[in-house]
């Protein structure tokens, strides 16, 4: 028996995210189904975490238990090989037995771009966050302070999540502009459901002036969602590294 470990990437374009559906192709179910076919057994791979439909991944990482006769360094090339062209394994590693992709992780990168042009590029729609108007990206990197260290985010997730402990710890937030991109890469020790893309509405908000600066602390610490109602949507979001 083997606990393998996968870091996996793919484009979410064409998939109801992540997660396992019953009724929807999502990442999970795509590489499930193929590795049952390879190992003829009915594992389950275990994500670090979920995304929702549209959202990407650079390295999402997954684990599994199963026999595996196939040399552990020949597995992805027989795993891409079976995959569509928008999964990849970038990586396969034979682990012990305790790693968990999930459990065992200790933090996360995210990566949000935001596409700053003048019109709309369909090469990018699927890609980014178009946002037309002017953005201040001195003001989203001044804003984007008040978000660093720990802090109970319950005001930055989403309905639908069944998490009771709501707080985490941002280690930072780096803010740059490439062209005419805006990248927002957020490192920390977890995220809550849809928190990334809450506070890069929210940030984007300052900058626009709906939301006054000096008035997110009270935000934060208000955790009411209703405060903070700009979610920036999925396209624009990479899961970019997990920790261990």
């Amino acid at each position: 028996m083997k606990n393998v470990k996968l870091t996996i990437a793919y484009d979410g374009t064409n998939y109801s995210g992540w997660q396992r559906q019953n009724n929807a192709r999502t990442v999970q179910g795509v590489i499930e189904k193929k590795i049952r076919a390879i190992t003829k057994q009915e594992i389950q791979i275990h994500g670090s975490g979920r995304t929702d439909a549209g959202v990407h991944a650079l390295n999402q990482i997954a684990s599994f238990t199963a026999e595996i006769s196939i040399p552990t360094n020949k597995f992805a090339f027989v795993l891409n090989n079976a995959l569509p062209s928008d999964i990849v394994i970038k990586e396969v590693e034979e682990m012990d037995m305790d790693f968990h992709a999930r459990y065992s992780a200790k933090g996360k990168k995210y990566i949000y771009k935001i596409y700053n042009g003048v019109i709309r590029n369909p090469l990018y729609a699927n890609y980014s966050y178009f946002v037309s108007k002017n953005i201040d990206v001195n003001k989203i990197i001044e804003a984007s302070k008040y978000f660093i260290g720990e802090h109970d985010f319950k005001g930055f997730m989403s309905s639908g999540s069944n998490v009771k402990n709501t707080i985490r710890t941002i280690y930072n937030i780096d803010v740059y502009q490439k062209d005419e991109f805006i990248i927002l890469e957020y490192k920390g020790n977890g995220f809550l459901y849809n928190m990334v893309r809450i506070i890069t509405g929210s940030l984007l908000d300052v900058s626009s002036g709906k939301i006054m600066m000096e008035n997110l602390d009270y935000i934060i610490k208000s955790k009411d969602r209703r405060n903070a109602r700009h979610k920036a949507p999925p396209q624009g979001l990479y899961l970019a590294k997990v920790y261990y």
